[in-house]
């Protein structure tokens, strides 16, 4: 079954598909992202590094500083593991979205009772936000930009929601800047396999989405800072297909059918480690304060 990008609804029925598929969440838990491994990186635990991530992220573009109570949303929530951080570790009260209703159930399941008042979900188009403008202290968004096809709505949309004064924290896969170098044909091939495999339309690069960020209508003046963290995101892609070796309970408990899955898509993650490893793509975080 092909998972080449087509409509906002291609993107959907493939959460919908890796999450009723349960694969991924048995190998790597709550979280869907990338990890964070230090600088320099050092041998971590997988899970732990995801964890570490969320933790990493806030920091960096200064989220720890809000009070708690603030209002958070989680554009591309996943089964909603950064979301609970977020509410349980920093007192915020949190709205994740996703396109994908399976995506959605799965995260409200996993939230416990004492956490549901203080982390909801809702599914919800990003590029079609049903919330009222500056409704939010803080927007977060983890590689959640290459599912989107119009990518200046989508930074739009991120900083509509956002008050004046609230922070602004963007996780992406970034493809390398093709007005400084262009791709080769070998690249070529990599990077149409990169977006058709899992539902992308385009990848942003960082000098490219960070235009997209400061040129939005709804955020006059906004200066956004941008750090290039591939050195400490990459050992997350070959992590993730050993996580197969030292979970096989994870994939045999799902019968030959868990196996089939499996190794579908060790091909697309070891082109992505390739592709971080060369420059042919980057992982860029953007931060920002939306202006008073």
């Amino acid at each position: 079954m092909s998972r080449a990008f087509t409509d906002s609804g291609s993107v959907a029925r493939a959460y919908d598909n890796w999450t009723n598929d349960a694969l991924l969440e048995r190998l790597w838990g709550e979280h869907i992202h990338l990890g964070h491994y230090g600088s320099p990186p050092r041998q971590r635990d997988f899970r732990r590094a995801k964890a570490d991530f969320v933790h990493a992220l806030v920091r960096w573009s200064g989220l720890e500083r809000l009070p708690k109570g603030s209002r958070l949303l989680d554009v591309g929530c996943g089964i909603g593991g950064s979301a609970r951080i977020l509410a349980a570790d920093y007192g915020f009260e949190v709205l994740g979205i996703s396109i994908s209703p399976a995506q959605i159930a799965r995260a409200q399941a996993l939230t416990p009772e004492p956490l549901r008042q203080h982390c909801r979900f809702a599914v919800m188009d990003a590029l079609a936000l049903e919330l009222d403008d500056q409704e939010f202290d803080a927007v977060w968004s983890v590689e959640a930009c290459p599912h989107m096809a119009d990518k200046q709505r989508y930074a739009d949309e991120l900083l509509r929601v956002l008050r004046p004064g609230g922070l602004l924290a963007v996780a992406d896969w970034n493809r390398r800047d093709d007005t400084k170098v262009t791709m080769n044909r070998l690249e070529r091939w990599v990077m149409r396999r990169l977006l058709d495999d899992w539902a992308h339309p385009e990848f942003a690069s960082i000098e490219g989405l960070r235009g997209h960020l400061q040129g939005s209508r709804h955020g006059s003046r906004l200066e956004i800072d941008t750090a290039d963290w591939t050195a400490a995101t990459l050992p997350s892609w070959i992590d993730s297909i050993l996580e197969g070796l030292r979970r096989p309970a994870a994939v045999l408990g799902l019968g030959p059918r868990g196996v089939k899955l499996g190794l579908r898509e060790v091909p697309t993650i070891l082109l992505m480690h390739w592709a971080f490893a060369t420059g042919l793509m980057q992982f860029g975080v953007f931060k920002g304060q939306k202006p008073g």
